[in-house]
């Protein structure tokens, strides 16, 4: 494997986690007792402010927040664009 691949591994890991963590906000949000430890901070610490981009530009319906659906879509937008344009530029560099 070469020092290309695992830059693109790393960037994709990394999208991964922060994917998984706006889920596992999500889930926070039904369950409260989820944030209150330590991972529950770190993820609320780490996705609000993502979220709230959204919360401030789409209203809740009623007691439903659906921001949070539209950051997740904006995030898999976000990675592909981002994803293919490293794979451009390491193909690029010849890494």
């Amino acid at each position: 494997m070469g020092i290309g691949q695992t830059i693109f591994q790393l960037f994709q890991y990394a999208f991964t986690a922060y994917y998984i963590a706006i889920f596992y906000y999500v889930i926070m949000s039904w369950v409260p007792a989820l944030g209150e430890n330590a991972v529950g901070e770190f993820v609320h610490k780490i996705v609000n402010p993502y979220v709230e981009v959204f919360r401030k530009i789409i209203p809740p319906l009623g007691m439903i927040d659906i921001s949070v659906i539209f950051a997740l879509i904006a995030f898999r937008f976000i990675q592909m664009l981002a994803l293919n344009g490293l794979a451009t530029v390491l193909s690029t560099l010849g890494i």
